[in-house]
């Protein structure tokens, strides 16, 4: 007679522990804090001309978010942003002239009216005197050429350096043609002395502070839409296809299609940031747009972090301020150090600031002390 062993107890479920009150309200927590600083704190202890200084590097903040979907969870390369927040900046500016020679009693620009170019608006230029053709044309002309440039390449399969330098190409490619259009975008001077902002003087600093309040509120609430996108099934689906591309092919998705959305998202952010500048600085110029610009607008993401959200705006903003005070003391080194920056940002550290902070407080969770057993509990 054989018997049969008792079959083994099952294993007990492990309940997963509920996340700790101060992991619930961090995220939110952070968002108010950057509420708090910069409508509250930044507009009380700032003067004018700092304010409008920090409306210029949270334009550039606005390009990071793009960045850090981009690059820091799609592992694209981008270092042709320059071209869409040239378009969305030009979309913009196109329509503020023309306002401002209406308001001038003029029909042409006054830098047409300067250089000769005829007696007649350039045809191209004349839709953009709608306010709302203009506005939409701010985000979606960039969106579209991303989409149209992105469809064939990543279909090709082009991707690594050959994207980056075919981005980079784009760039060059949009910054020499604009600088020999001077009849008809300003050439090398770009589009200047903007005056007007929908009626809004620019020149009255109370004006001025409701430009910087309007970057702000944007670059927030980009912000929080990019932290949903990063966290739903998408934003896992775009790190799967960074780190095995093969493999999401394998199981049946585009990865190509996958990175495409990533592209024309980060070239819409772009395009907004652009269009954003204009009335913050007052101007946009090839200068703005060109390939160095374009990889400055990588190094911000880089140095803050460019997987972490946070990491990147912080970045961005960091970097804006270092070149505007080290470029005027060191104007022949900053370029060195700009590309000193990123080399050591991509070789070293490639999480960048964030990673030193994630690492600190991984190994602060380690070597806490753990707790107490609790009464009925054998130690």
């Amino acid at each position: 007679m054989t018997t049969t062993a008792p079959p083994p107890a099952p294993t007990p479920a492990v309940a997963t522990p509920p996340p700790s009150p101060s992991a619930r309200f961090r995220v939110p927590g952070a968002f108010l804090l950057g509420a708090v600083l910069l409508f509250g704190v930044a507009p009380l202890v700032l003067s004018d001309f700092r304010i409008s200084l920090l409306a210029k590097y949270l334009c550039y903040a606005i390009v990071a978010v793009g960045v850090s979907l981009a690059w820091g969870r799609g592992g694209l390369l981008v270092l042709g942003q320059g071209v869409f927040f040239g378009l969305g900046g030009y979309a913009m500016a196109m329509h503020l002239k023309l306002a401002d020679a209406a308001a001038a009693g003029e029909t042409l620009p006054d830098f047409m009216l300067l250089y000769g170019s005829g007696d007649a608006l350039p045809w191209w230029w004349r839709p953009f005197a709608n306010p709302v053709f203009a506005l939409a044309a701010t985000v979606l002309l960039p969106m579209a050429v991303a989409a149209l440039l992105g469809y064939f390449v990543f279909r090709r399969r082009v991707r690594g350096a050959y994207f980056a330098i075919l981005s980079q190409a784009l760039a060059a490619a949009l910054s020499i043609w604009l600088v020999g259009q001077q009849t008809t975008t300003g050439g090398t001077n770009g589009l200047t002395d903007i005056r007007g902002f929908f009626g809004y003087d620019l020149s009255d600093p109370v004006n001025q502070r409701t430009v910087y309040f309007v970057v702000a509120g944007v670059l927030l609430l980009l912000m929080a839409a990019a932290r949903q996108l990063f966290v739903s099934r998408y934003g896992e689906l775009l790190v799967a296809v960074r780190d095995a591309e093969e493999r999401v092919r394998f199981l049946g998705y585009d990865p190509a299609a996958v990175k495409l959305v990533a592209y024309v998202v980060a070239a819409g952010t772009a395009g907004l940031a652009g269009a954003l500048f204009v009335p913050a600085v007052g101007i946009i110029s090839p200068a703005l747009i060109g390939i160095v610009p374009s990889i400055g607008f990588v190094i911000g993401a880089a140095v803050g972090g460019r997987a972490s959200l946070v990491g990147a705006v912080l970045g961005a903003v960091a970097v804006a301020w270092a070149q505007s005070s080290l470029s005027d003391a060191f104007p022949a080194a900053w370029t060195y150090l700009q590309g000193l920056l990123f080399v050591v940002a991509v070789g070293f550290l490639p999480g960048g600031l964030a990673s030193v902070v994630t690492a600190l407080r991984a190994r602060r969770t380690r070597t806490a002390p753990a707790p107490a057993p609790t009464k009925g509990e054998t130690a």
